[in-house]
């Protein structure tokens, strides 16, 4: 009994391991990044150079989820997949070194061409990560995919924290700002229309020294993610595959259709609108609410503080939910990640910011954030879970539609009014929904939902095959 037992623990000991060291890789990649990316729309606000470099990265990755994931994963695997993307990041950290048109615009199609292929290799691996662990400990393949999901969360999410912490702990040696009249505090928050050309305190910002400062911290960051997975990860082999007898590479031009091909399933059509809305609510905490109500009320410096609540309320509900997703179901979380954000528009549309009001802000952003991680455990481990035999091309569709979701929030963003920003959350969160809901009742009615890992998924997909 010895024998097994150990085998069984060093196995688990092992995918343990790098599930660790994916996450942090992840952790350091997007300290920089997370950083970087809440103070675009405040720091590089002239001609809207920050947002459109968003726009821009984002275009970027929606372009590259219809074709690059599956490609790059199946000729580089999961690991050189992850390391190849992460130097798009890095890139990007040096281009705000100088940032203009001609650094800021191109560095971000690059860092935006990397990021879907970085996040379908990482969802590739953790699933396949989970399902091999839960064969051999003979366990649920979706109860081990949900687990390492919510300990990568948990310290993915983290990243924010010490993220924002460092940009709030260099910006806050920038002198204090003087107190807004009452006047000129009534175009922040969802009366914004003006975006920033109004004299507010989003138009004071830190020395160049600090934003060097601050740059150079994110960017060595960054170079020590990619030198961790370089150095630890190990390169992983999809066994169910090879053992179907997959063994030889697809044609160039199958695996990238593979990414549309995956439409003809039903659930994924209806699955579209959650990375979608996904998309969107990161861009409006991203760029609206950093912007709109916590500089130009309470100033530049104060972003790092507010988005650390985000962040570890994110962080802390991540593996929360990825335990509690086995005896609640997803469906339950689902509710109350929706109920949450309905709330907060609401209240976000009837609130005037004040800088007296300090402990709303984080308030706010912590609610975001505990609604948040429902999106981003959940939808993750739906995807690796419902579509386990076509994870790189579901997963790309995932990024893809996110993608799309950012480009839209920050494309609309400098024309739009914060208040129309919100509705258009509110409807797009209602569709969404209302056809993950008639997803479910799809998925509930089909008699070979997985009671065994591996085995049932297999005959599940089997028969949406001959469906199509």
């Amino acid at each position: 009994m010895k024998g097994p037992f150990r085998k069984q623990h060093s196995t688990m000991d092992r995918s343990l391991r790098n599930v660790l060291v994916v996450s942090f890789g992840f952790l350091l990649l997007f300290t920089a990044y997370g950083g970087l990316q809440s103070l675009q729309s405040s720091l590089y606000s002239e001609e809207g150079l920050g947002v459109t470099a968003l726009s821009t990265l984002y275009g970027g990755m929606l372009l590259s989820s219809m074709f690059l994931p599956p490609l790059l994963i199946e000729r580089l695997g999961c690991k050189g997949t992850i390391i190849l993307s992460m130097c798009g990041y890095v890139a990007f950290s040096v281009g705000n070194f100088f940032a203009s048109w001609y650094t800021l615009i191109p560095t971000s199609i690059l860092l935006g061409l990397g990021a879907a292929p970085l996040w379908s290799a990482q969802c590739t691996y953790l699933t396949i990560m989970g399902n091999t662990h839960a064969e051999k400990a003979g366990k649920h393949g979706k109860d081990m995919v949900n687990q390492y999901f919510g300990i990568f969360f948990l310290i993915f999410q983290s990243s924010g924290v010490w993220g924002n912490l460092i940009s709030s702990l260099v910006f806050g040696q920038t002198p204090s700002q003087e107190t807004l009249p009452e006047e000129q505090l009534m175009s922040c928050g969802a009366s914004d229309c003006l975006m920033a050309t109004a004299t507010t305190n989003s138009t004071q910002k830190p020395s160049q020294q600090l934003v060097y400062t601050l740059l150079g911290i994110y960017t060595g960051s960054g170079v020590l993610a990619v030198l961790m997975i370089a150095a630890f990860l190990e390169p992983i082999r999809d066994v169910q595959r090879e053992s179907e007898g997959e063994k030889k590479s697809p044609p160039f031009w199958s695996t990238l259709l593979s990414t549309f091909k995956l439409y003809r399933d039903k659930r994924l059509c209806l699955l579209i609108l959650l990375p979608l809305y996904s998309g969107l609510e990161q861009g409006f905490l991203s760029s609206e609410y950093t912007r709109s109500y916590v500089t130009c009320t309470l100033g530049i410096q104060f972003i790092g503080y507010v988005m650390i609540c985000f962040s570890a309320t994110d962080a802390l509900c991540s593996v929360l939910y990825g335990k509690v997703s086995q005896y609640t179901g997803r469906a339950v979380l689902y509710v109350l990640g929706a109920v949450t954000h309905v709330s907060c528009m609401i209240a976000l549309l009837l609130w005037r910011p004040r800088a007296d009001q300090l402990a709303v802000f984080f308030v706010f952003s912590g609610l975001w954030g505990m609604a948040d991680a429902v999106w981003q455990t959940q939808n993750n481990a739906l995807y690796g879970v419902l579509f386990e035999k076509s994870k790189e091309a579901a997963f790309a569709n995932y990024r893809l539609w996110e993608a799309l979701g950012f480009v839209t929030a920050f494309g609309y963003s400098t024309f739009l009014c914060v208040r129309f920003k919100l509705y258009i959350l509110l409807g797009v969160l209602s569709l969404t929904m209302a056809a993950y809901g008639l997803a479910e009742c799809i998925e509930s009615q089909n008699p070979m939902r997985p009671h065994a890992p591996g085995q049932a998924n297999q005959a599940e997909d089997e028969e949406i095959q001959t469906k199509m």
